[in-house]
């Protein structure tokens, strides 16, 4: 081949000596943000005759359209900025990214990561939501997912309120307070009867009402994983079997009817509201708007919100409980002779206080 002329490649002659960049890169590389890495070959000829040689060369190039990336890099902040602004260290960053894919940067041409500066505010999410006792990548599922607007509201204080805007097919119906000790009765002892080992929740409203109660619950609490209840306690107690806790004056709980029962075997979940106005009505002739489920995870998102509920009123073992729970059951369909058994229970226990 002639001397000065490559084939196939475009080349500047420039004295004895052409210096000629091939069209054909090896393996380019997209960056994050529009960056894309060249491995090339740069080949050179002598005029001399002398032996034709070849280096690598390492250069950037930045796809036209994402071109705004770099023109907005002055506003994007390092990832020392964010470990200052979050208070978690840049090397666990690195290692939240690596593992997690979590928080994602810009790459610059240079390779340095940027972030824009609402991934502080995501960050800070998530150490949040890990410090409340849930596991990093649930922490860093729930705080993502929230940001793209698929969660259209922040989570409520109410049971009943959470199981109706994450379960829309959860139909509510009005009972009388006589019919939800009939239903609730029948969750607890058809666990009990099976030895099922659930996490256990129970809202009362009133102390009053749990005391009346507070025999029950500790037999149940002894053959239940663990158990927690919630009235208009003095205080939250952490000593007791099961663990109470004080609702704040604001709270929604106070006009809630909560059972919850997770288990494997048999989980079931029952929550309800006070319909307001009823000062003058007996007790049990009270009207509440009731919803229940025997469908595994609908009853694990009760129990979560049961559980971060504990936690916001100081329940020193609902970070433990948050972490048992956090991860979805293995299976969607709760076992059918199960629901047969507690179905019958049910019916019994209606009848009886109907009569």
């Amino acid at each position: 081949m002639p001397r000065g002329a490559v084939g196939g490649h475009d080349g500047v002659r420039c004295g004895a000596a052409v210096a000629v960049v091939q069209r054909q890169r090896e393996r380019p590389r997209v960056l994050d943000g529009g960056v894309v890495e060249v491995l090339g070959r740069r080949p050179v000829e002598r005029g001399d005759g002398a032996e034709r040689s070849s280096e690598v060369v390492h250069h950037v190039e930045v796809i036209p359209d994402r071109l705004d990336i770099m023109s907005k890099s002055a506003d994007l902040i390092t990832i020392g900025d964010l470990a200052e602004r979050t208070g978690v260290g840049a090397a666990t960053i690195r290692a939240w990214e690596q593992r997690h894919g979590f928080p994602t940067p810009l790459r610059l041409p240079s390779g340095h990561r940027r972030y824009d500066a609402h991934v502080v505010e995501l960050v800070r999410d998530v150490v949040r939501l890990r410090d409340g006792g849930r596991r990093l990548d649930l922490a860093i599922a729930e705080a993502t997912t929230a940001l793209s607007g698929s969660a259209s509201q922040p989570p409520s204080g109410s049971v009943y309120a959470e199981l109706r805007r994450a379960h829309p097919a959860l139909v509510g119906h009005r009972l009388r307070k006589s019919t939800l000790i009939a239903l609730s009765w029948a969750i607890e002892d058809e666990f009990a009867a099976q030895a099922a080992r659930p996490v256990l929740f129970g809202a009362f409203q009133d102390q009053e009402f749990y005391d009346r109660s507070r025999p029950r619950w500790r037999e149940l609490a002894r053959v239940a994983r663990d158990a927690v209840v919630f009235a208009d306690f003095p205080v939250t107690t952490s000593d007791s079997a099961p663990r109470e806790v004080a609702l704040g004056p604001d709270s929604p709980m106070h006009r809630e009817w909560t059972v919850v029962s997770d288990s494997v075997e048999l989980p079931a979940a029952l929550a309800a509201w006070e319909l307001p106005g009823q000062t003058a009505v007996a007790d049990r002739d009270r009207i509440f708007e009731a919803v229940w489920t025997v469908e595994p995870r609908a009853v694990r998102h009760a129990a979560r919100t049961c559980a971060r509920i504990a936690g916001e009123h100081g329940d020193p073992g609902a970070p433990a409980l948050l972490h048992a729970l956090a991860e979805d059951p293995r299976t969607g369909v709760a076992d059918l002779a199960s629901v047969s058994t507690l179905f019958n229970r049910v019916v019994a226990y209606v009848d009886a206080v109907s009569r």
